[in-house]
């Protein structure tokens, strides 16, 4: 018999109803009851061949793999790390640990050597669990030669040749675990170290109260069910994709769809067709850049504007990006230009903008369906508490704040003000209506030679509206006016000298009008068109495709003076 907790977490509604949880691996058990034969998670293969798995399937693979972590014999609460991208067996693992009484720890799958030794011997990880990795769209040729000779592998399907038992072979010979060890909702679930912009990462400790906070929230904004589908392709160590995809989708129990590449990753959407869609600025910018390249908006405008043609044409351009079923359409982890926001509007998908970070699981704020104003992240969620102190910087109080850093007390006090609230390290305002609006990070700010602050992130999400530009960064410590360095997308067509200097034209119009919307100080010298694309692996990217700061400069600045003395408006690197 299955030893199911009766221990819960109850989360008071707008309405003064309770709605009530239980810990993510009760409700896949309750769905497993109710619906065994239905598919559950849907992994690509490779060759257009998919693998389906049922509720029955995964719970039972879980309760096999909790056997046998359980036969291992480690100390109770153990951190076992989890390495791999996206796919079914990443979820029925995180499950497996969680059956067997032990702690999930994530490592980015683009991790470099020293983070990933890091993240192992700060975690006091007793085993690996080996996923998904190919050492193209990942670092596993960097991590794989150095891990420890004497931890403990666990190799699941697609994982790289390795040693260690593979997950195959311990599902076929144990038996299923009976009794799952009883968590509650207190107990520590995962500990999940954040990409962070600067330095090491920390140790984020979520409790399963804390995890299951979000799906509160959810539950509460925009109603997700059973009928609803989901594409898992943000990496699973970041907790946006946790609390966004894999535990509303155990608690409220719908299908999920995993993506296999870069190169398949539009199919792989056709083929989810999601009814629910979370993404990262980066991409839906991306999607804009692709459509505008195929259809220039000038034609877009023109073909909008007649009745029969227009209704038409939206509804195939949200079919060609596979977002044609969508109902709920979350972007998060960096401002999106209000621009775009509107275009995307006009095509009849709302993107609402949600805010939060690792520590307090992403429950902080979010924008309600018709209450979208760009630019805006929306009003607290449910349960939450927030003020701007006289700095600017926004302080949260959360039903979804962390446990603490792992093993840093010290750090994880000064995160904290006297009375609770958290210290996000971004800057705010609110609107009439309680909307929450960031300014920057309050690490962000830069001083010019002139003595005078500049916030560079809302420079950069005006500048970054036009297509073309896939990341900017605006920078200046020290120099008499701040420029921009940009990054353009693999997919602008530049083909000949001709093309670049319409570009270079239209670019340099555009940074004309955004200074014409700034104070003096704070308007771009130039334009820096980088040669080199920013990247993950190159440290120039977080792997949520947000700029690292500190590295974009300590490679650039050194050039500036030459830049800005050279008195042109759009330079090429």
């Amino acid at each position: 018999m299955i030893c199911e907790s009766l221990n819960t977490y109850k989360m008071e509604s707008l309405m003064g109803q309770f709605i009530e949880f239980s810990s993510p691996v009760q409700h896949l058990l309750k769905w497993a009851r109710e619906k065994p034969d239905e598919v559950y998670l849907t992994q690509p293969l490779g060759d257009g061949k998919v693998l389906e798995l049922t509720w029955a399937e995964v719970v039972d693979q879980a309760r096999r793999g909790a056997r046998h972590l359980v036969d291992l014999g480690l100390p109770e609460g153990s951190s076992i790390a989890l390495l791999g991208r996206n796919s079914a067996h990443w979820f029925i693992a995180d499950l497996a640990i969680w059956m067997a009484g032990h702690v999930t720890v994530p490592i980015y799958p683009t991790s470099n050597a020293e983070t990933a030794t890091y993240v192992l011997e700060h975690s006091e990880a007793k085993l690996l669990v080996l996923g998904k990795l190919d050492g193209v769209a990942d670092s596993w040729k960097q991590v794989g030669p150095v891990l420890p000779d004497e931890l403990p592998v666990i190799t699941l399907p697609m994982a790289p040749a390795f040693r260690g038992q593979a997950w195959d072979d311990i599902v076929a010979g144990s038996e299923p675990l009976d009794e799952l060890v009883d968590r509650d909702m207190e107990d520590l679930a995962t500990i999940i170290y954040t990409s962070g912009t600067t330095g090491r990462p920390k140790g984020v400790m979520h409790c399963f109260r804390s995890l299951v906070a979000p799906a509160g929230c959810a539950a509460e904004l925009w109603a997700p069910g059973e009928e609803d589908r989901m594409l898992s392709y943000l990496p699973l160590a970041h907790i946006g994709e946790r609390v966004a995809v894999e535990i509303p989708s155990m608690i409220f129990g719908f299908q999920v769809f995993f993506n296999d590449s870069l190169e398949t990753f539009v199919a792989d959407l056709k083929r989810a067709r999601p009814t629910r869609f979370f993404s990262v600025p980066r991409l839906w910018t991306k999607f804009y850049q692709a459509v505008n390249a195929r259809i220039p908006p000038k034609r877009q405008r023109l073909l909008f504007a007649i009745p029969v043609l227009s209704g038409m044409m939206k509804r195939k351009i949200l079919e060609g990006l596979g977002l044609d079923h969508v109902n709920v359409a979350l972007t998060a982890a960096a401002p999106l230009s209000p621009e775009i926001i509107r275009w995307y509007r006009g095509l009849g998908l709302d993107l609402l903008e949600v805010f939060g970070m690792s520590e307090n699981a992403a429950t902080s704020h979010a924008v309600r369906i018709g209450e979208m104003r760009p630019g805006y992240v929306g009003t607290p969620l449910n349960g939450v508490e927030c003020r701007i102190d006289e700095s600017g910087e926004v302080l949260v109080k959360s039903p979804g704040q962390m446990l603490g850093y792992y093993k840093m007390p010290e750090e994880t006090a000064a995160g904290y003000t006297e009375d609770g609230f958290f210290h996000t390290g971004d800057r705010g305002e609110t609107d009439e209506a309680g909307r929450l609006r960031i300014t920057g990070r309050t690490r962000d700010l830069f001083k010019t030679s002139k003595g005078k602050y500049v916030a560079p992130v809302p420079i950069e999400n005006r500048l970054g509206a036009f297509p073309g530009l896939e990341a900017v960064c605006v920078t200046g410590p020290g120099h008499p006016q701040p420029f921009a360095l940009v990054m353009l997308s693999p997919e602008l067509p530049l083909p000949d000298d001709e093309a670049r200097e319409a570009f270079a034209a239209g670019l340099a119009a555009h940074l004309d009008k955004v200074n014409s919307e700034l104070e003096h100080h704070e308007q771009l010298a130039c334009v820096v068109i980088t040669r080199e694309p920013w990247t993950i692996e190159s440290g120039m990217l977080t792997p949520t495709m947000k700029i690292r700061r500190d590295v974009i400069e300590d490679h650039y600045l050194r050039f500036a003076d030459e830049w800005l003395g050279a008195g042109v408006n759009i330079t090429w690197e």
